[in-house]
């Protein structure tokens, strides 16, 4: 009877564990499309590439395990906290609501896993206003809402999702709030 339940419980974890591997696949697949669509973009346009939030992280874990860069720094890498394009030949320490670049001064701007992190979708409109402000087109990535960190990790404020060219946003941890229509996302392909 033992062996059973262990057999059970065993069953579980392989189940979620591999559940969640095959949502972290496709999630980079997602990303690695997203930043080269990106990429392309911009290089068609001869403009430079905006990469919003650095391909490290704010954390030290990316580095210490050697977990590589998640994405690349593009043209010129913007985040609030430095640590996040360290190494980079062109960071800029700013707030996504508030970029210090002129209209259009980029062919694309790719955006990874950022918009989850700001604290309210009012916060992520305007990011995402300041985003198609300096760039010709805006590439996001976001957590997959199949992803159980998505949902365990403490300053996800907000859920992002796209359905064609429209971005959603809603409000994590508040029943009864409507999805958001926020804004069509132009060179999404």
């Amino acid at each position: 009877m033992a062996y059973l339940v262990l057999f059970i419980i065993l069953g579980i974890f392989l189940g979620v564990g591999g559940w969640q591997l095959i949502v972290l696949i496709s999630e980079n697949r997602d990303k690695d499309r997203k930043y080269q669509a990106a990429s392309s973009y911009a290089l068609e346009r001869n403009k430079p590439l905006l990469v919003a939030g650095g391909p490290f992280g704010i954390t030290r874990r990316r580095r210490f395990f050697r977990f590589g860069m998640a994405h690349g720094y593009g043209d010129v890498c913007l985040d609030i906290n430095p640590r996040a394009f360290e190494g980079s030949p062109c960071g800029v320490v700013a707030d996504v609501r508030h970029i210090p670049f002129a209209d259009k001064s980029f062919g694309a701007a790719f955006a990874s896993h950022l918009l989850e992190h700001l604290p309210t979708t009012d916060d992520a409109k305007q990011a995402l206003d300041e985003l198609h402000r300096v760039a010709e087109a805006v590439f996001v990535v976001y957590p997959y809402r199949q992803s159980i960190a998505g949902w365990i990790i403490p300053d996800h404020h907000l859920w992002v999702w796209q359905k064609g060219d429209i971005t959603y946003l809603k409000q994590k941890g508040r029943s009864g709030i409507k999805e958001e229509y926020c804004c069509q996302t132009s060179g999404q392909r």
